[in-house]
């Protein structure tokens, strides 16, 4: 199975990105499922249900959000409604809505598992262990048999605990890459058990900001302590940063992974090259 998954979409540049290249990367890559982390597509904070909407209407098959899932009020009652939207398994102990894992159809009857969880370190709440809240899920959906491939969203800031995960998932996952910090690793490989890792995927963002934000706000708030408007999301063109795997359906294991960064002004990589279309600085929506 050909798989890409796509880092924290960040505010309306990365929104305009995601619309304007994943329809044709589905098409180049012949790619049978798509998971996008969409935590931050509205205003750099959340995921409104229209801007969920038109990330799925790109090609997304499941969105993963993270810790500010429900920054967005009015994503509490759609996540209810809309099964392809998945929050962290331990965002809260308890009476959060959605859910935190899923099994999803792929095509030729294929099944994929997607599932997320928060980590513990540097993080602003204290959030409960991410990996016994990972470990059922995988026991319960083996790779190979119950499904074809799993996905292991793990949103953190330390790439200690994100190795961690990947270590902890190897030879169950097909692939645990992380999110959440903005900036992509080049550490993509293949785990000795055949799982997939990548510590950060990035972000659908304008990289010309500081971690998509415009960069006047958080820079006067380095420098004099002193906060003076609210952070804005940069709109400069984006680039689509994220992790493409191919995975084997009798074994789940991952065959192949690359990192994909595509548009903007990261240095460009991917599986294939692909003729992308010019996206503007600034997007409506």
């Amino acid at each position: 199975m050909r798989i890409l998954f796509l880092g924290d979409v960040m505010g309306r540049a990365g929104r305009a990105a995601v619309a304007a290249y994943l329809p044709l990367l589905r098409a180049a890559w012949r790619l049978e499922f798509v998971v996008i982390n969409g935590e931050n597509a509205t205003g750099g904070m959340g995921l409104s249900p229209d801007h969920a909407k038109s990330l799925l209407e790109a090609g997304a098959d499941c969105i993963t959000l993270g810790d500010h899932a429900f920054d967005q009020r009015t994503m509490r009652e759609f996540i209810a409604t809309e099964p392809r939207i998945l929050r962290p398994l331990n965002f809260a102990k308890s009476g959060a809505p959605g859910i935190g894992a899923r099994v999803f159809d792929a095509p030729g009857g294929r099944r994929v598992l997607v599932a997320q969880a928060l980590g513990q370190v540097f993080m602003k709440q204290p959030y409960s262990d991410p990996f016994s809240a990972i470990d059922p899920i995988l026991r319960a959906h083996p790779r190979g048999g119950m499904v074809q491939a799993a996905i292991v969203d793990i949103h953190c800031e330390a790439t200690s605990e994100k190795y961690a995960m990947g270590h902890w998932c190897d030879g169950r996952a097909s692939l645990v890459v992380g999110t959440h910090t903005h900036i992509p690793t080049a550490d993509a490989q293949i785990l000795g058990g055949g799982t997939g890792f990548q510590a950060d995927a990035g972000m659908c963002g304008d990289y010309d900001s500081i971690i998509g934000m415009h960069k006047d706000e958080p820079m006067r708030r380095f420098i004099t302590g002193m906060p003076r408007a609210r952070f804005e999301p940069a709109l400069g063109a984006a680039t689509v940063s994220g992790t493409y795997i191919e995975t084997d359906d009798r074994t789940g294991q991952a065959t192949r992974i690359e990192m994909v960064r595509l548009g903007g002004r990261l240095p460009q990589a991917g599986p294939a090259p692909v003729d992308l279309p010019v996206t503007p600085a600034h997007a409506s929506g």
